[in-house]
């Protein structure tokens, strides 16, 4: 048996609105161990909803649809779905009387267009919204065939699902086992090349291993089917071990880690301090690290040296080093980092200058080309250069810079030692 979820608005078919049910049902199916193969989204258009359910019914067994159930004239869900099974729409009076409570208590007056709202395909259960007035449906049309219908509000959905929904699907015998998955996090590894130094797991029936890629960050999913979550942990456990021993430093986190809160967790683990400065990330490093409650404790603070002055008078950077090298170079980074360290007293300085475009590139400086400086506890200044490639957006250039250093710093504090 599998769902399939259907969201029903021509709003999110044009881009306006982000369709953020599909994610949350599908996570919930999840949690119940429901799979699901397909999500369709579709325009609000009687044909077209009805074309989608008779695709939709031959492929899974539980149907659950959102939006489309307002009181104006292009919320069609109801009357497409009674209009494939051929029965009629039924006014449910104690719906009526629902919405007409609600409206009361807001001190205002039901109008009839809400009466739209109480019509209900003939035999369908109500699925009670507990603070809007577009109730749902629970109705199995046919053997082996479940329908559910929730509105477009994601609030409304989620509380009609978590009261009511789950505990018909439990039921029904759904929820004795689980899907629980860990997204294991690495940096500075294209998505091919871990792919390939995991190979051999790509292929397992339970837990399955799958990769991902985005914005330079690399996931591999790592998901088992089990009667609980402890004992999908179990299964999971050996697997993710034997993959953090494959893919050694590239590995960072898991789950809700970011590269800035495991730096913070090490930074506080060893008594130390950071502080950056910053060019053009132009404050996007800060902003990473004081994301991070409690980051006070070991980011003490920055400059954002966006002109060569500021680099020179805050920083100490030599006038005559960036007339000969620029701005953007590895002799202009590691002066940014110790500077920024001795000026803020911290433990480690970090920088970044480099060139995020779209202008502003040369033959020798092209766009994309980035320099990472690192101050350590011992005096020691290093550099590294990055060439995140032209054709790479502004914003994204900006976002792999911060992301690198905090990764240069992480896999430092990991093995000064060695």
């Amino acid at each position: 048996m599998s769902a399939e979820i259907i969201c029903v608005g021509t709003e999110l078919l044009l881009g306006n609105i982000l369709n953020s049910n599909s994610q949350y049902l599908a996570m919930q199916l999840a949690k119940l161990g429901i799979p699901h193969y397909y999500q369709t989204v579709v325009g609000d258009n009687l044909q077209r909803i009805k074309h989608v359910i008779e695709i939709a019914s031959k492929r899974a067994e539980i149907l659950i649809f959102t939006g489309g159930l307002g009181p104006t004239p292009d919320d069609l869900t109801c009357e497409s779905i009674a209009d494939f099974f051929g029965v009629p729409l039924i006014e449910r009076p104690e719906i009526i009387e629902d919405i007409a409570r609600k409206y009361a208590q807001r001190g205002r007056q039901m109008t009839p267009s809400n009466h739209k709202q109480a019509l209900i395909p003939q035999g369908a259960e109500i699925l009670p919204n507990p603070t809007g007035t577009a109730p749902g449906i629970i109705w199995q049309p046919r053997p082996g065939l479940t329908i559910l219908t929730f509105p477009g509000v994601p609030s409304e959905m989620q509380q009609m699902w978590e009261e009511t929904a789950v505990p018909y699907l439990q039921s029904l015998g759904w929820g004795k086992e689980i899907i629980y998955s860990r997204m294991l996090k690495f940096w500075g590894i294209p998505e091919s090349a871990l792919a390939e130094k995991v190979s051999a797991y790509l292929n397992l029936p339970n837990p399955t291993v799958a990769p991902y890629a985005s914005k330079g960050e690399v996931k591999l999913r790592v998901s088992a089917k089990a009667t609980s979550e402890a004992e999908a942990q179990k299964l999971i456990a050996p697997v993710e071990k034997q993959l953090k021993e494959i893919t050694g430093l590239d590995y960072y986190g898991a789950d809700d880690d970011t590269l800035a809160s495991v730096v913070g967790q090490l930074l506080r683990g060893f008594g130390e301090t950071l502080s950056v400065a910053e060019s053009c990330t132009g404050g996007g490093l800060g902003q990473m690290l004081t994301e991070i409650s409690g980051s006070s404790d070991y980011f003490w603070g920055g400059v954002i040296s966006y002109d060569n002055s500021v680099k020179v008078g805050l920083l100490g950077v030599n006038p005559e080093d960036l007339a000969k090298f620029g701005a953007v170079s590895a002799t202009v980074a590691e002066q940014m980092a110790a500077g920024v360290r001795s000026r803020l007293g911290t433990s480690w300085g970090l920088s970044i200058t480099g060139i995020a475009g779209p202008t502003g590139g040369t033959e020798a400086k092209p766009v994309g080309l980035v320099y990472i400086g690192l101050a350590a506890p011992n005096d020691k200044v290093e550099s590294f250069e990055y060439r995140f490639g032209a054709g790479r957006s502004r914003s994204l250039v900006r976002h792999l810079s911060a992301c690198t250093a905090l990764d240069n710093l992480r896999r430092k504090l990991l093995t000064r030692s060695q």
